[in-house]
């Protein structure tokens, strides 16, 4: 009986030996063949360095928008100088002198090139395709939201006619949706 149990075991035993050796020999020819190959290695540069030389860069001027006179219009209308924000916040918007209907927007040390997108609301709508900012501008406040991230940048700016608006709103509330439409006049 002892005889039989030796030979079972070995017979298993066996295998599994020669599986360990053919493992551990090509384990040892693998880190041979690394040796003759380079090994490439990648740096990371980080975050707050690519955002001090983006923010050095230069905001290219070339852009392929047309603008049509509907965004000529409403570019007409766009609220320019130092908006003061919440918090503190403040941005510079500039027209650009040479390309009609575009503006560059500060804040932050950011820099955006913006150009008028049609809206739907009746709202001014400033768009920066390339990276990713938007500046709505409403009749009492105006707010800068980054697509990408999706958060607001800058909330409760106003320009002096803004704060105008926003006083006069306070004083002659708009009707609320729910309260219907005033009745014809005779």
């Amino acid at each position: 009986m002892k005889t039989i149990a030796l030979i079972a075991a070995a017979a298993l035993a066996l295998p599994l030996a020669s599986m360990a050796q053919s493992n551990s020999a090509s384990s040892t020819a693998k880190p041979a063949a690394n040796t003759t190959t380079k090994k490439v290695v990648q740096k990371v540069v980080p975050k707050r360095i690519i955002k001090k030389l983006e923010e050095a860069k230069p905001i290219t001027e070339e852009t392929d928008v047309t603008l049509s006179e509907q965004d000529l219009k409403v570019a007409d209308t766009v609220l320019t100088g130092k908006i003061k924000c919440e918090l503190g916040a403040s941005v510079d918007i500039e027209a650009d002198s040479k390309k009609p209907g575009f503006f560059t927007l500060t804040h932050a040390g950011v820099r955006y090139r913006l150009h008028p997108v049609e809206s739907r609301t009746g709202a001014v709508r400033l768009e920066d395709p390339s990276r990713g900012a938007m500046w709505l501008q409403l009749g009492n406040k105006s707010m800068l939201m980054s697509q990408k991230q999706g958060l607001r940048l800058a909330d409760e700016c106003q320009a002096a006619k803004q704060v105008e608006v926003a006083e006069e709103m306070k004083k002659n509330p708009p009707k609320s949706l729910f309260e219907g439409a005033d009745a014809p006049k005779q």
